[in-house]
């Protein structure tokens, strides 16, 4: 009788570049600094959120706190208009008042270079509304570097749902089986691989300004460019 293993193979730090024709890329914490969104939502809002409703920055950041964890991992959660709706605050306006904050991670824009310059088929895949996308990449000109851009408002589902992947390749036409995924999101990690997504790989350190994270789920790097070849 065949002995079942107990765990499946662990990938070698670096991806198999020779296998791979396709790379999709996460935007926020894998190639544009979490340092943003991390103030954005944790700073500004609950200031602008405060200032808006009479309350002191304390009660605001309690009123807040369940609301975001109640839409996080759904669509709603990435969607400026929901926010807008929800918090009575112009979201997409207050992210274009503090662009100059959008900055890539260490190396990320040369490991984009790198893709071109190899011919690689780059496929951007990002949660973010249209919205912050557009505020992003005027400020950042990151879009320039792919081939395809997708925001998972377009499928009307987020990347950590099955949907979202059978759209993408539907869509996308890639090969999962000749594929690199990168992002910070374990959860959408996950999606990635029940997918069939070949070669995945986490993100540790999403924001410049925080501690890398242990990651032991995937297979890790705490900057993108460490994905690249010595």
């Amino acid at each position: 009788m065949d002995t079942i293993p107990t765990s499946l193979p662990i990938q070698p730090l670096r991806p198999r570049w020779s296998q791979i024709d396709t790379v999709l890329l996460d935007m926020d914490g894998t190639l544009l600094d979490l340092q943003f969104d991390n103030y954005f939502w944790l700073q500004l809002v609950p200031e602008r959120f405060a200032q808006r409703h009479a309350l002191t920055l304390d009660v605001a950041r309690q009123i807040l706190a369940p609301r975001f964890a109640a839409r996080q991992g759904t669509l709603d959660w990435y969607c400026t208009d929901f926010w807008s709706r929800d918090l009575d605050l112009d979201i997409a306006g207050l992210k274009h008042q503090v662009r100059e904050r959008v900055n890539y991670l260490p190396g990320a824009e040369s490991f984009l270079a790198e893709m071109r310059r190899r011919g690689l088929r780059t496929v951007l895949l990002t949660n973010a509304h249209r919205d912050a996308l557009r505020v992003k990449d005027a400020q950042s000109g990151l879009t320039r570097y792919f081939d395809v851009v997708v925001s998972s408002h377009d499928y009307g589902m987020p990347k950590e749902s099955a949907g979202f992947w059978n759209q993408a390749q539907s869509q996308i036409g890639f090969d999962p089986a000749r594929s690199l995924f990168v992002d910070d999101s374990l959860a959408v990690l996950r999606a990635a691989r029940v997918h069939g997504i070949a070669q995945v790989f986490a993100i540790s350190s999403p924001d410049s300004a925080g501690a890398p994270r242990e990651v032991t789920e995937f297979p890790a790097v705490v900057g993108i460019a460490d994905l690249l070849d010595d």
